[in-house]
């Protein structure tokens, strides 16, 4: 395992709010909106996995505000309401990608709940979907621009914990 940053990640799945701990300037709190199925580490379940994670791989430094991923590699796209109602049924990646990667054997780490291999991502999302409510597909959604500052402020490595 990579080592840590010193700046950690604390998800409140409740409060539906991201802190980042330590980071250089003081803490800095985002919104974010996580499963709409809730908490929950079995593979196929759409729920947000709990514990102790780091960032495995940072993706999409450089690339432009609402620049759309799929499969982790960027499209050549820029995320618009014209993109959107061209492809109503697509479960939107922009911006930036953490990838996530569980620390616990048998809780979020191994076969059935393995975190890293459901692709748990922190990722930006259109900025006219909601923030503080609970509505993604097992992912940490986040505005743009928030995701922007943490990427520049996190390194593979972090510390995630998710409660």
């Amino acid at each position: 395992m990579p080592a840590q940053s010193q700046s950690r990640i604390v998800i409140d799945l409740q409060q539906q709010q991201l802190t980042l701990l330590d980071a250089p300037g003081g803490d800095r709190r985002f919104p974010v909106s996580t499963a709409l199925n809730g908490a929950g580490e079995r593979d196929g379940s759409g729920c947000t996995p709990r514990g102790e994670h780091y960032i495995r791989a940072r993706i999409g430094q450089g690339m432009p505000e609402n620049s759309v991923f799929i499969a982790r590699r960027p499209t050549g796209e820029i995320y618009s309401a014209d993109l959107a109602d061209r492809h109503p049924r697509r479960d939107w990646i922009l911006t930036r990608i953490l990838w996530l990667c569980g620390r616990e054997w048998g809780r979020n780490r191994g076969p059935g709940v393995d975190t890293f291999r459901r692709f748990i991502y922190i990722h930006g999302t259109p900025d006219s979907e909601p923030m503080g409510v609970p509505l993604s597909h097992g992912c940490v959604r986040m505005r743009n621009a928030d995701l922007m500052e943490l990427f520049d402020l996190v390194t593979a490595g972090t510390t995630v914990t998710i409660r």
